[in-house]
């Protein structure tokens, strides 16, 4: 009757282990955090996920100065077109068109 309450428990042991170790797996398998043991995620520090955070913040802050410049330049263009100025040059181009053509 000891072996068998002993054995009930290696096996125990053995089974909560196992599927531990596989929920572990599973978990860094799908990208899921890991936890410790008072269940707060863990996340593993490697330098490949650091490195490419670092790119990732630098890409992203030339794409806003890229983006800034771009909305300058549209800015100016739409004063340009706007401008009262434009209108009139393009209604004076329009009647040298017209006069040429007669």
């Amino acid at each position: 009757m000891e072996f068998l309450s002993e054995t009930a428990i290696i096996a125990g042991v053995a089974i909560i282990t196992g599927g531990w170790i596989t929920n572990t797996w599973m978990r860094m398998k799908n990208g899921y955090p890991l936890e410790n043991s008072w269940g707060k995620a863990v996340y593993p520090k490697n330098d490949q996920a650091v490195e490419r955070v670092k790119l990732l913040t630098q890409e992203n802050a030339e794409l806003r100065a890229e983006l800034g410049s771009l909305k300058d330049r549209l800015g100016n263009v739409e004063r340009i077109v706007t401008d009262s100025g434009y209108h009139l040059t393009s209604e004076i181009e329009q009647l040298r068109d017209k006069s040429e053509a007669n």
